[in-house]
């Protein structure tokens, strides 16, 4: 569900109190938003655009975004442009879904010259288009070539057409409704959804004037879940249900924040998850493979039998021959050996202990063999159960990991870098009613720093037989409650946590082993207790933003 024409009236004023200000920098976040860091009436702010064709929107943002090491082209225009320029107004298309930025700069020589950026939030049509004074295009987010769009071409050197109006009433000053005819197309910034509310609304007994009195009102957003798909706007959503009321800019945040950052996540980090699973599917078709080689190899005995019997018969002449039949002696039973045609019997009895040879050094290869690919299998699918409930930092953690091992190659620089210091992986930690910290990784890296710099007599928890986060109690004992909630974190932050009764093993840090020669994050357990636990998100939900 994208912004309609009347909630980004809405958010307009709170961007228009801070002018003019001053475009400081501009960051990448991914291929379809953008992050200006501003500073104007309010002081420093960063000013988030994304032209994404379902989450697009404008706001001001308090979250840490990430940036890529390498920004983009449009971008790279943005910054010659406009860093340092003044944005003095900005103005919307009545109430339709696109905004004008009205920009003052002085250029490479020094005189004033005067520049537009249009931020449109259409849906899939959704664009950041930069003007010059001439009315030409600068520079686009997503270029449309004539081919494409006849009426309006969006490419550097085209004239700018912008958005034709669509002719509608405006709700706030007219108040005459025609019943026969929907809303959205009788007023200017109806979205369907908030043309069905308003519409139960009036079938209730409300006034068209009271709800727009009311929308021009507000100054938050309202949150409700249909079809566990969540649906907003900025009065209470009665013909949905119950809902949460935010202030505005926090309330689009929570909203699409997450619902962004997978994609972000794919973007760029170079789509981790792709090479995991090529790296599993690799793994996992190897393992039959050695396996049957395996099974193969034990049976080694026959071909020292083949051998002996070759030898002690004094068989010599075989060539011609693909098979001869020997009686053993233990018990005069017929045994059927296989021959090389182009060998004599002692050349065929010799390759006989040759592969018996092979075969038996090979059970030791192909053990140490099984393991390996067992263990990356192990491996690849822990971190595809991490990627799947990972932020955009626990993704880059599992690149640097990948990196780290040689799975990866570090493409971020090409001219080498100076040796940076590493620093600890930063996990997360949460305080519960009862004044007691709980720590919890959601990589590798985490639970490794985790676990071997806390306290030896802290408790540690994890989800039994599970891929899945090492939780620290900082503490040497737990109440029931706190244990519970450790181990909810626990089977939560696991590939057990759509299921029921998930057992969490825990004890004391001192009880841990540390594996040599294992991937991060690998221990080995003493004595340990279990507690069984079923996951719960309205738990986690109350200390954790899920």
């Amino acid at each position: 569900m994208a912004l309609d024409g009347i909630l980004l009236a809405k958010i307009l004023p709170e961007i228009q109190e801070t002018l003019p200000f001053r475009i400081q920098r501009i960051y990448t976040i991914s291929q379809t938003e953008l992050l200006f860091h501003i500073h104007g009436n309010a002081g420093k702010k960063q000013l988030l655009i994304s032209t994404h064709s379902v989450y697009n929107r404008i706001l001001f943002t308090k979250r840490s975004y990430p940036t890529p090491n390498e920004p983009s082209n449009f971008v790279m225009v943005l910054r010659k442009y406009l860093e340092g320029a003044v944005v003095e107004n900005i103005q919307q298309a009545e109430l339709d879904r696109w905004l004008t930025f009205h920009i003052r700069r002085h250029n490479e020589i020094g005189d004033l010259e005067y520049l537009e950026l249009y931020i449109e939030l259409m849906g899939k049509y959704a664009n950041v288009i930069l003007v010059n004074a001439e009315n030409k295009i600068i520079d686009a987010m997503k270029r449309i070539p004539p081919f494409e769009n006849s009426r309006r071409t969006i490419q550097a050197g085209a004239m700018f057409v912008s958005t034709p109006s669509q002719n509608k009433k405006n709700p706030f000053k007219e108040d005459v409704v025609d019943t026969s005819i929907s809303l959205t197309k009788q007023f200017s910034g109806f979205s369907p959804f908030l043309a069905k509310e308003v519409e139960y609304r009036m079938a209730n007994g409300q006034s068209f004037h009271s709800i727009m009195q009311e929308i021009h009102d507000s100054k938050t957003i309202f949150i409700a879940n249909r079809d566990n798909e969540p649906v907003f706007h900025c009065i209470n959503l009665t013909s949905v249900g119950p809902c949460k009321e935010y202030p505005l800019f926090e309330g689009i945040d929570i909203l699409y924040y997450h619902r962004e950052e997978k994609e972000r996540i794919k973007q760029i980090s170079g789509d981790i998850q792709h090479f995991i699973n090529r790296q599993l599917k690799h793994q996992q078709t190897k393992l039959p493979r050695l396996l049957d080689e395996y099974e193969t190899a034990k049976d080694c005995d026959k071909w020292r039998e083949y051998g002996d019997l070759l030898y002690a018969y004094q068989i010599q002449d075989t060539k011609g021959q693909k098979e001869i039949i020997l009686n053993r002696f233990e018990d005069n039973q017929p045994v059927r050996i296989p021959l090389d045609e182009k060998l004599d019997g002692k050349q065929n009895a010799r390759k006989a202990f040759q592969k018996y040879n092979k075969l038996k050094k090979g059970q030791v290869y192909l053990q140490e063999q099984i393991q390996i690919c067992q263990s990356e299998i192990d491996y690849f699918s822990g971190l595809l159960e991490q990627l799947k409930y990972a932020d955009f930092t626990t993704a880059m953690q599992i690149r640097d990991e990948l990196i780290k091992l040689n799975y990866l190659n570090d493409k971020s620089s090409r001219k080498p870098k100076k040796k940076k210091k590493e620093t600890t992986p930063a996990y997360t930690t949460i305080t519960t009613k009862n004044d007691i910290q709980i720590s919890f990784g959601k990589n590798n890296l985490q639970n490794e720093a985790l676990t071997w710099h806390m306290r030896k007599s802290f408790i540690w928890l994890h989800a039994k037989d599970y891929h899945g986060a090492h939780v620290v109690i900082h503490s040497e004992t737990a109440d029931e409650d706190t244990l519970r909630l450790a181990a909810n974190i626990a089977a939560y932050y696991s590939a057990g946590r759509m299921s029921s009764s998930v057992p969490v093993s825990y004890c004391p840090i001192k009880n841990l082993k540390k594996i040599p020669g294992t991937k991060p994050g690998m221990v080995e357990l003493g004595s340990y207790k279990t507690i069984y636990i079923d996951p719960s998100e309205e738990q986690l939900e109350q200390y954790i933003e899920l």
